[in-house]
């Protein structure tokens, strides 16, 4: 049975420990894109290397990569609502978030739901050129080294379609995150869900 855990990055090596503790002699099977624990009781995990590539293969090399400094950006985008945010350290020290009404669908039919599709494509190009002109204005000057995206895939797409956010496109990496329409709140969590570390333990079965 498989199951997933996030870890924040300060505590990666005190869990990377107690596994040990917990299952017996650790041997560590590192990639670039992954690190995978046998332990001697059979039980295994896999911690996925969060912005890799990890370029020192051993544990020490994987604490050492994910507790690097990085200035994150995140770009939150969904049809009733974006947030822009720019974490350095874990920390939120820039930010902006908005929402837009758009038109709910309808079960009229024939020219009054064709309006009402028409209104709502409307809505919806005037909330992703908002979202779009709040990434410009945050994100492209902050001098990020990487960017996690979430929302609705399309409308993401849509923003960074735009020519102004082409170096910002570049540094976009897993994980794309699945969240409610962007408030501050939702803002803030995503860059803590970012930050996090997925590890997939294979427990034995009894």
């Amino acid at each position: 049975m498989t199951r997933t855990v996030h870890v924040a990055p300060e505590r990666l090596d005190r869990w990377l420990t107690g596994f040990g503790e917990r299952h017996g002699e650790v041997v560590y099977d590192v990639t670039p894109t992954s690190v995978t624990l046998s332990a001697e009781d059979g039980e295994s995990a896999v911690v996925t290397v969060p912005f890799e590539p990890l370029a020192e293969l051993s544990r020490a090399g994987l604490v050492a990569h994910v507790l690097t400094e990085r200035r994150l950006g995140v770009l939150l985008v969904r049809r009733g609502g974006y947030g822009a945010g720019v974490f350095a350290g874990g920390k939120l020290v820039d930010s902006k978030v908005g929402s837009r009404h758009v038109q709910g669908t309808t079960k009229a039919g024939g020219w009054s739901q064709q309006r009402y599709a028409r209104r709502r494509d409307n809505q919806a190009r005037e909330a992703f050129a908002a979202a779009t002109e709040v990434a410009v204005r945050i994100l492209a000057p902050a001098k990020l080294d990487v960017l996690v995206c979430g929302g609705d895939r399309r409308a993401v797409d849509t923003v960074l379609d735009d020519p102004r956010l082409k170096e910002l496109a570049a540094l976009v990496r897993p994980p794309f995150l699945g969240v409610p329409d962007p408030k501050q709140k939702v803002l803030e969590q995503a860059g803590a869900d970012a930050r996090a570390i997925r590890i997939d333990v294979d427990q034995r079965v009894p």
